[in-house]
């Protein structure tokens, strides 16, 4: 199993523990969802089976995992990696708590994943997406480097909505120095922030 460490996150695997962090601070708030493909949680006795299920999504993706803030060790999101083919990897789907929205946490998510994609699996391009209603994503991917690649039109299943994605596409023949620590067990076991 393995955990991305950054400055001040850690990307490691959920635990069951991690439910009433994400359903405080990130499934509950139907702003982190606006421009996702998941619903939010309204009811608080909904959260332990959703933080089952996404136990084990992550334990068959293994580059799924939950954002943890070190310093207060609570699960405040979530982050992923999937293989396109022939050295091309895209996020699959990053989202972070409004209280935790920021404070530079997208920018180190980004660079982790992007520099995990390029040392450890390969990667010689990385491909993110957003809605184009979507502004910060869209300038968080531009501020990491990122050019336009190409829109698709697209339905959003929860609401049958017409959206368009855009395509933001890194070279990553440059990158010289990694933004992460790999570390194979995971330090942050208490997710909801008391010892």
């Amino acid at each position: 199993m393995i955990t991305l460490e950054t400055p001040r996150l850690l990307l490691r695997k959920g635990v069951l523990s991690d439910w009433p962090a994400m359903y405080r601070n990130l499934w509950r708030h139907p702003e982190s969802a606006r421009y996702m493909l998941w619903n939010v949680t309204l009811d608080k006795a909904d959260a332990p089976a959703r933080m089952e299920r996404t136990i084990a999504f992550q334990a068959v993706h293994p580059y799924a995992w939950q954002i943890c803030e070190k310093a207060t060790g609570q699960a405040i999101g979530f982050a992923g990696l999937e293989e396109r083919g022939d050295g091309l990897w895209e996020d699959g789907g990053v989202a972070l708590g409004p209280s935790f929205t920021g404070r530079g946490y997208g920018t180190e998510v980004l660079n982790a994943l992007v520099d995990f994609a390029h040392w450890e699996l390969g990667a010689s391009t990385f491909l993110w997406s957003c809605r184009t209603a979507n502004i910060a994503s869209h300038r968080l991917q531009m501020r990491c480097g990122f050019r336009f690649s190409h829109t698709e039109a697209r339905t959003d299943p929860r609401t049958g909505q017409p959206y368009t994605l855009e395509f933001n596409t890194l070279s990553l023949d440059s990158l010289t120095a990694k933004r992460y620590t790999i570390l194979e067990e995971s330090p942050c076991q208490i997710s909801d922030g008391k010892p």
